[in-house]
């Protein structure tokens, strides 16, 4: 595997947006006739880029050096002057969880949600390129580009299925994100007219050198271009657009749209970095302070949210508000330490709320099913966990108190797997013991709280750092409160309901995430390993900056003849 990883970088770093493309284009022009065939085709293409993203962690983290960072130029034009993608600890963790969501949406689709519409999984797969051609990108005007294309898909897979609640958040939401795209693309050209270039490294390198009477107009464009990231990592006031628009969504759907909020944070925190590191002067952390607080305000704003709500999906929907609110708050501080945990908890909190949504669809169908005969034969079985269906009067049984029939049941494996599923859930959400949330939010805080302890300078701990540290205690109790209440209504309260009846290809992503949230905990210190030094390279850019700017084109092969030409 290694020798096979070392012959296909760099050029691995580009598949990931070639082969979503790819298949969507071959989807389209395999019609709307060929469901069952472009669902295959779909997961086949999922499961290549799991693939891929693994492969490009496993590089990063054990051949790739200190800050493993790898370069790709698609059109072979130099940096800055052409497309330029870059492939770095980061970049590969966040391209591998968007993978793991995508292809949990995707199996979970195949039941029955991808013939709610047309054009559903070329969709899904131009989604997977925007967003992974944003984690890869290395210039802003790129960036543009794959967000557009990531929210161009959003758009269509938000409307699929229909109804009026669908498309009267759809329409918000359009509007709202155009309305971030106009401040994107100002932000992008003050910042270009400012620096003349979009490369980040580029731009890194010109900003200590700007004079002061243009530093204003830098961070003015620096600014805008934040507002319209925050507006997409759903941050308070920017994000009353969010709770309608994810809890209408169909359930693979609102699993994928977990890691959108993360995108915007992956934005803000990729772009600060490179161009406001603590080494520079005067923008050193330029809007650190507004970031913490403004994360803080998200994070309450998110635990309201979910304490007011009756609504499962609204709950999930401000679960996700409430995991951006922890992570801008926490990166504002700009300690690489803070980051590591920050990275490690944005891991178990998106495949918790990713697979809470999922698990949300199959709680509310088991709540419409109609009831089911206590009489059941042996010989017809459900196919995920054994249910039978078939009647049989049975003679001569044993009663419960009730006076119920106990001989023929069938074994609640399903609403344990419910239950089991749900409560796993919480405890991440709600950052409870011993799950993934606990542990990065006990880093994060450990981090701010007792810098000495972890290798910073002693120092008292700000005042935002207790103000975290007071509304994440808050928070994951009001979280604990609101779901656990919505528990006992859905699994505690109900009378005589019938078993629900369960896909394996449903319940296959919701256990699979879950297992990773327990995985991130069982391997809590090499994962803990990787985010932190993930969170060096950032913090510290150099090696970044360097290594993108000094890549060099590959030489054109010499054409025919004496004296052949090179393409520059």
């Amino acid at each position: 595997m290694r020798q096979l990883i070392e012959w296909l970088m760099p050029h691995l770093i580009v598949v990931p947006i070639l082969l979503p493309m790819g298949t969507a284009i071959l989807m389209l022009l395999l019609g709307d006739t060929r469901r069952p065939l472009k669902a295959v085709v779909n997961v086949v293409s999922c499961l290549l880029g799991l693939l891929v993203a693994i492969a490009l962690v496993y590089w990063a983290q054990r051949m790739g050096g200190p800050q493993a960072v790898g370069v790709y130029l698609p059109s072979n034009w130099p940096v800055p002057y052409g497309i330029v993608l870059v492939a770095d600890r980061l970049s590969a963790m966040m391209l591998l969880l968007s993978s793991i969501l995508g292809l949990g949406g995707l199996l979970f689709a195949v039941a029955r949600w991808h013939k709610a519409g047309v054009h559903f999984h070329p969709l899904f797969q131009l989604q997977l390129m925007g967003l992974n051609g944003a984690f890869l990108t290395a210039d802003l005007f790129n960036l543009f580009v794959f967000f557009e294309i990531m929210l161009t898909a959003s758009y269509g897979l938000l409307l699929h299925g229909s109804g009026w609640p669908r498309v009267r958040s759809g329409l918000h939401y359009i509007a709202v994100n155009l309305l971030a795209s106009t401040l994107f693309l100002i932000g992008v050209a003050i910042l270009y007219g400012v620096t003349g270039t979009l490369s980040l490294a580029d731009m890194a390198i010109m900003v200590p050198a700007i004079g002061e009477s243009d530093r204003g107009l830098l961070h003015a464009g620096a600014a805008i271009l934040a507002i319209a990231f925050l507006v997409k990592a759903g941050a308070w006031p920017l994000n009353f657009w969010l709770a309608p628009a994810y809890s209408a969504a169909s359930a693979p759907v609102a699993a994928l749209f977990a890691i959108m909020t993360k995108l915007g944070i992956y934005s803000v925190l990729r772009v600060w970095t490179l161009l406001f590191p603590q080494d520079a002067g005067v923008s050193a952390l330029f809007g650190g302070n507004a970031l913490i607080w403004i994360g803080l305000a998200t994070l309450a704003f998110g635990a309201v949210g979910i304490i007011a709500t009756q609504r499962l999906a609204r709950m999930a929907a401000f679960c996700v508000v409430l995991s951006s609110g922890t992570l801008m708050a926490a990166l504002g501080f700009g300690q690489p330490a803070v980051t590591g945990g920050a990275l490690y908890y944005a891991l178990g909190s998106t495949l918790a709320i990713s697979a809470f949504f999922l698990l949300i669809e199959l709680i509310e169908r088991s709540r419409e099913e109609d009831e089911k005969p206590a009489y059941v034969s042996e010989l017809e079985m459900d196919e995920a966990f054994g249910y039978p269906i078939d009647l049989m009067p049975a003679r001569d049984v044993n009663l419960d108190d009730d006076e119920t029939e106990l001989i023929g049941r069938a074994i609640p494996a399903a609403m344990a797997f419910l239950g089991l599923a749900f409560i796993a859930c919480v405890l991440t959400i709600a950052g409870l013991p011993p799950l993934s949330g606990f542990v990065g939010k006990f880093i994060m805080l450990s981090a701010l709280l007792n810098p000495a302890g972890l290798g910073h300078a002693a120092a008292n701990p700000p005042a935002a750092a207790w103000v975290l540290l007071i509304l994440l205690i808050s928070g994951g109790l009001l979280a604990t409160i609101a779901l656990s209440r919505a528990g006992v209504r859905y699994f505690w309260a109900p009378q005589n309901r019938p078993v629900p009846r369960l896909r394996v290809i449903e319940t296959i992503p919701i256990g699979a995430m879950l297992l990773l949230v327990a995985v991130l905990v069982w391997q809590a210190e090499a994962v803990m390993g990787y985010t932190n030094a993930a969170a060096r390279g950032l913090h510290d850019p150099k090696e970044y900056i360097g290594t993108v700017i000094s890549t060099k084109p590959v030489p054109s092969p010499t054409a025919s003849g004496e004296g052949g030409l090179r393409r520059p």
